[in-house]
């Protein structure tokens, strides 16, 4: 066992190896590279037993394909993993580091963006916690999606620099690389990955996240002495046209060659990784794959790597001289699929065109894939041409990748029992009644690991003392927190641990913003992508009219406010960055007016990432899910926020429903629309805005405030907002939901006056929060779609 001498003497050593410089002289940046390289050590033997074990015992393995990843920092949870947290904390202290500001140096890893990226950081430490043997495969991006700054109150994009220093946690495996091949003129692009060890906790297994870069591929000589000038372009073309691969998440689409460079992107994964995984799978297990799906799944997460499919068949045919049947049969019982959006605009589809002159052989088997299924089709429903045109991959030019995905996986799950069903009876529904027994729901979790334990130590060490240690290995042991929610004693503590992260987040604000909060006000928060079936724009439609409320009678009695948001738009989606823009002028409006005596406060806070959301989600007293139903796969927010004791303002939407299911209607505040109101709303055309603008005052001052002076901006810079919110289409039904909204928080404002009532319904929340945690949703997976075992 490690001991805190060992760590006392080993810090100061690698710290002068790998920069030349003391401990007084050393940055906190150069004191966590130190540290994080001697906790790479101490990995490593665990994680070539773990990759020793999978093979010798031929278990079968799942790899979890994803276009993000979003794992945070790792050195905490490492150390935390590894049982040594608490020694290297000790030695750190008596040498005189805080550990705090060491751990803080380490860059947040631009490899996602938003929920989808935290899922799949999620269930990969689900995975190697519950000893499963898991690994991800994704994109190793240079610069990540954009850091976000606001700049005179509007997002403005940089460069999301997260490789500038060092990666200590990865390992570049040139020997592993692969050519990822593409149609002329492009030609062929070597694959490197990179390994980063995902270290299971206190169990001494250790799975890999492998991340592609794409590099110049080898015997790519060039004779420079015969070079003209437009070889040197060609030759730079090439060079450029490489490297972008990996340089950015998600290329803007609005351009053509955008759009060409994501559909690159997802083919580079999936060639790479399963070229890769193939390769080890007849290393390892001999050349034969007639069994390949008894010894791997592959799991696409979401559309973006639906082209496994075709590509797993062309490995299959062209390199391992396989018949179509044979192949079809291996491939559709080793591939399964998450869809996670019910949007069409977020339903990937390519132009037939383009994927035929990029990747000819991948397009010339999804085109039989189509015939074949069309086939199929026609005989099970001869003459019913609108329900195979309707179902066809290939469809009006464009292949459907959902399609796609559904056509050659052996099962199809949504993220929400509400989603699944909505996936069933409408979006899919002539997929479902085809092959219903595909069909499947897995409820989305969080791993409470790093959501609780690491994000809210004060709250994870009252639970660990009121219930003993279980809940770490066995979360539903969260329950046993429910006779105590109406102890007075349990309530006291668990109010003060809030407190302390209230003040240690409105802290963090004074420092970055200069802005003072008051951390006994109510934290109401509401941090996530911008985007209008979100909603963001209801809650400021919310707060302006609490505002004008206040501005007629500063005397009136509610408690005190503060309302954070935080989340990044698209670079390309303008309505989404014109709500970032209100927000932040509601917040320069109302922060300065004394009139109001601070009972209101607005902040918007930059570049959201885990590490920022570790910080807000525990200072937490209110949490915002307020999509329009029927339009949230999930979400995995909403849990991360009961499992930290703040109370659901929220639709019955995504994972909404199974948290009120959860924890009972006295413990969550539901307003608005169900998803069938939703649906019937925009079926028969009755959701017309300027109706609700006509008949509520309340809405129409609101919405009236975006174009007649009322906000400290120049000219119509609302005007966008003004005329989305009016247009007959109903936009995502902010004013139809505009009176229940209010009339929610008129409830939750009751619940939190009565202060007993209030820590209850917190304690109730957390306590039911156990079946959201990804091992749950990781052990459904294992045993129901990839058969894989401990």
């Amino acid at each position: 066992m490690l001991t805190k001498d060992e760590c006392k003497t080993a810090l100061p050593k690698r710290l002068l190896t790998l920069t030349g410089a003391s401990l007084e002289e050393a940055s906190a940046a150069d004191k966590y590279a130190a540290l994080a390289s001697l906790v790479r050590d101490y990995i490593g033997q665990s994680w070539v037993d773990t990759t020793r074990r999978y093979d010798n015992q031929r278990q079968k393995q799942v790899y979890y394909f994803s276009i993000e990843f979003l794992p945070g920092r790792l050195l905490d949870t490492n150390l935390r993993n590894l049982d040594i947290r608490e020694v290297w904390r000790e030695a750190l202290a008596e040498l005189g580091i805080d550990y705090t500001e060491l751990t803080n140096a380490e860059q947040d890893a631009g490899l996602g963006n938003g929920g989808l990226g935290r899922l799949a950081a999620c269930f990969l430490d689900s995975l190697a916690s519950l000893g499963l043997p898991g690994h991800g495969c994704g994109i190793r991006y240079t610069y990540g999606l954009f850091e976000q700054a606001i700049v005179d109150g509007m997002q403005v994009e940089k460069p999301d620099t997260w490789l500038k220093e060092l990666n200590i946690w990865e390992y570049r495996k040139a020997g592993k690389a692969v050519l990822v091949k593409f149609g002329p003129p492009l030609g062929g692009v070597k694959a490197v990955p990179y390994d980063i060890p995902v270290i299971g906790f206190d169990n001494r297994t250790v799975n890999t996240l492998r991340l592609w870069s794409a590099e110049v591929r080898d015997g790519f000589n060039v004779n420079y002495s015969s070079f003209g000038p437009d070889d040197y372009r060609k030759l730079l073309e090439y060079k450029s046209w490489v490297e972008s691969i990996s340089q950015i998440l998600y290329p803007d689409d609005r351009y053509e060659e955008g759009r060409q460079l994501r559909l690159v992107q997802e083919y580079f994964l999936v060639s790479a990784g399963l070229q890769s995984i193939v390769r080890h799978i007849k290393r390892k297990q001999g050349p034969d794959l007639s069994h390949l799906a008894d010894q791997i799944a592959i799991h696409i997460n979401d559309t973006h790597p639906a082209l496994a499919i075709p590509e797993l068949m062309r490995i299959l045919m062209d390199e391992e001289g396989l018949g179509w049947d044979k192949a079809w049969d291996i491939t559709t019982h080793t591939i399964s699929y998450t869809n996670h959006t019910v949007l069409p605009e977020a339903l990937e589809k390519w132009p037939v065109g383009q994927i035929q002159s990029l990747l000819p052989r991948i397009y010339e088997i999804i085109h039989e894939i189509n015939e074949r299924f069309c086939a199929q089709l026609w005989q099970r429903y001869p003459g019913d041409w609108g329900r195979i045109a309707a179902m066809a991959v290939i469809g009006d030019c464009f292949v459907k990748m959902a399609h796609l995905a559904i056509v050659g996986s052996h099962s199809v799950n949504g993220v929400a029992e509400l989603h699944s069903q909505i996936l069933q009876s409408d979006l899919f529904s002539r997929f479902y009644q085809h092959t219903p027994q595909k069909f499947n729901n897995k409820t989305n979790g969080i791993t409470h690991r790093r959501w609780l334990l690491s994000a809210n130590p004060g709250l994870a060490g009252l639970i660990t003392d009121t219930i003993g240690p279980g809940w770490l290995q066995r979360p539903n042991d969260l329950e046993k927190l429910l006779p105590f929610a109406a102890d007075t004693a349990f309530q006291q503590k668990l109010a003060a641990v809030k407190q302390e992260r209230k003040e240690a987040l409105a802290n963090y604000i004074f420092n970055k913003y200069r802005l003072a909060l008051d951390p006994h006000s109510l934290f109401d928060v509401q941090v996530k992508r911008i985007h209008a079936y979100k909603r963001q724009l209801l809650n400021a439609l919310r707060i302006m009219e609490l505002y004008q409320r206040l501005k007629a009678n500063p005397g009136l009695d509610i408690l005190p406010r503060t309302f954070i948001f935080a989340g990044k738009a698209a670079p390309g989606y303008y309505l989404a960055k014109k709500i970032i823009q209100l927000i932040v002028t509601l917040s320069k409006q109302i922060n300065n007016d004394t009139a109001i005596q601070d009972k209101l406060k607005v902040i918007f806070l930059e570049n959201y990432n885990v590490s920022l959301a570790e910080r807000i989600i525990p200072a937490a007293d209110i949490s915002e899910q307020i999509s329009t139903a029927g339009k949230e796969a999930s979400g995995t927010g909403n849990m991360k926020f009961m499992m930290n004791g703040a109370i659901t303002v929220g639709t019955l939407d995504g994972a909404n429903v199974e948290i009120r299911e959860a924890v009972g209607d006295e413990n969550i505040v539901i307003f608005g629309l169900t998803a069938g109101e939703t649906a019937a709303c925009y079926q028969t055309g009755r959701c017309n805005p300027l109706t609700i603008y006509n008949q509520d005052e309340r809405v129409r001052n609101c919405v009236n405030q975006l174009i007649d002076g009322s906000l400290p901006v120049f000219g119509d810079e609302f005007r966008p907002l003004y005329d989305y919110l009016l247009h007959p289409g109903g936009a995502f039904l902010e004013l139809q939901d505009f009176a229940a909204y209010l009339e929610a928080q008129t409830r939750i404002d009751r619940l939190f006056h009565d202060n007993p009532a209030r820590w209850q319904a917190a304690a109730t929340n957390i306590a039911r929060s156990g079946r959201f945690s990804s091992d749950r949703t990781i052990t459904e997976y294992a045993n129901g779609i990839w058969h894989i075992h401990p």
